[in-house]
């Protein structure tokens, strides 16, 4: 880790909530309404999210899978948003947000007219808006705990 932590603190609550609380304690509120709020289909949402989570190698987020009414995505699907230019098995949407993820996170300045034609066949203004909210918060809260080293800290429940 590259920044000290108590001993008795957990370093993501003391990290997040202790050391900047006027912008940390804000910026978890917006990190949990992406989850709590997005209207995007989980594939789509997932597809994004991990995108995001490759790019960045946070351990962490590569490791979850958002949850929604009792489903995930299956397990294969971290290799098909690796391979989303090839992979049979995504729909239109979920390709989309695969790509926009990348090209947000790797090089926003090739994100043209001729994407966003592409993108508004399958997307509402409104909802490439909240995705680009989404991949907004993966891509800085998962840089921030990627850099300081908190995504080895965070642990899932099923690995403890």
């Amino acid at each position: 880790m590259r920044i000290d932590i108590p001993e008795d603190k957990d370093p993501i609550n003391y990290v997040w909530g202790e050391m900047v609380p006027g912008i940390g304690i804000a910026a978890s509120m917006f990190a949990m309404a992406v989850y709590e709020h997005s209207t995007l289909g989980l594939r789509e949402f997932e597809a994004a999210r991990l995108k995001i989570a490759q790019v960045n190698g946070c351990l962490f987020c590569l490791d979850w899978r958002t949850e929604r009414d009792g489903e995930k995505v299956e397990e294969e699907f971290a290799e098909a948003v690796t391979n989303w230019r090839t992979t049979d098995r995504f729909d239109e949407r979920t390709r989309l947000a695969a790509e926009f993820a990348e090209l947000y996170a790797t090089d926003h300045h090739a994100i043209d007219d001729a994407f966003w034609d592409r993108m508004f066949e399958h997307y509402t203004q409104a909802e490439t808006v909240e995705l680009s909210m989404c991949i907004g918060s993966w891509m800085g809260f998962g840089r921030l705990n990627r850099i300081y080293g908190l995504d080895a800290a965070c642990v899932l429940p099923t690995h403890r």
